[in-house]
């Protein structure tokens, strides 16, 4: 049986001490609190735990506390994206031996003019094929410049090893589209609160998002009307949610989450260099949302 990805995923923000290491206590004790939230499970490597930042021992690191500290019903998805399809293949078997359910392969992006739909085919389908776990395909244009086509994911969706796709787009056609010109079974994630209920309404089973770090709650119970079919509600609390979501994610980035944490009561701490953190003006507006979006309640 496939893997079931229905269901809301945090990216897991990296915690970081004053000096720029790794603050592992911190991590341990916010999965811990994300454990008691409505969580299918956790995305550890992802953009907004700034894995571009970490070496791959630190990776690693991370993903092995997480293993430690994960219930056995929680799905635990390691990001194991490297530029090179060797070393996405080398570190999707190091995320497995430590026990990952699944692995999360972004897009590479550095020859992004290279970067066909045959090229990007042919890399996850190496990956698949060498993955001793299931793999979760990952786009995020914004980021890499590369938006896997999606004539390329319905193609890949034929993979046995490939069970699933994290859409960061935000193109609503080309995700209602995916679903259903994809394999059955195979199963579509948004990348972003913003989009999640839209998302939703065409398919998508669930989201992996910046905001579940700190709304988990909350994007819950969107969730659960839409599955009642309570539109009206939905769309209020949708609409409630983008202030904050646009916040954490485009508009802040990694620094804005990791401030709205430390108003939540959670650890955030510095991003790493060359990122720097949220200014006292950036703070204030992100306090603001917070309250509007209730999440400060």
């Amino acid at each position: 049986m496939s893997l079931n990805l229905a269901g809301l995923f945090p990216p897991v923000t990296t915690p970081f001490q004053a000096n720029g290491d790794l603050h592992l206590d911190a991590l341990r004790a916010t999965l811990e609190r994300l454990n008691g939230l409505p969580l299918r499970g956790y995305v550890l490597g992802g953009s907004n735990g700034e894995f571009v930042s970490l070496s791959l021992e630190e990776r690693l690191a991370v993903t092995t506390l997480a293993r430690a500290v994960t219930p056995p019903e929680r799905v635990l998805i390691g990001g194991s994206g490297m530029e090179s399809t060797r070393g996405t293949i080398a570190l999707t078997k190091q995320m497995a031996g430590i026990g990952v359910d699944a692995v999360m392969v972004v897009t590479p992006g550095y020859y992004k003019a290279r970067m066909s739909g045959a090229a990007l085919e042919a890399h996850f389908q190496a990956v698949a094929d060498a993955s001793p776990v299931p793999v979760l395909l990952y786009s995020v244009p914004a980021n890499t410049g590369v938006d896997l086509p999606q004539e390329s994911v319905a193609r890949l969706s034929h993979h046995e090893n490939i069970i699933g796709l994290k859409d960061s787009g935000g193109d609503i056609v080309k995700i209602g589209w995916m679903v259903g010109a994809t394999q059955p079974g195979f199963q579509v994630l948004a990348g972003s609160a913003g989009f999640l209920l839209p998302a939703l309404s065409v398919g998508a089973v669930g989201s992996v998002a910046a905001l579940a770090n700190i709304g988990a709650t909350q994007m819950d119970q969107l969730v659960q009307l839409f599955r009642a079919g309570n539109a009206a509600e939905a769309q209020a609390l949708q609409w409630r949610l983008n202030g904050i979501n646009a916040a954490v994610t485009r508009q802040y980035g990694v620094a804005g989450l990791k401030a709205a944490q430390e108003m939540l009561g959670w650890y955030g701490g510095p991003p790493r260099s060359p990122l720097l953190p949220a200014t006292d003006a950036e703070r204030a507006a992100i306090a603001a949302l917070l309250s509007e979006s209730g999440l400060m309640d």
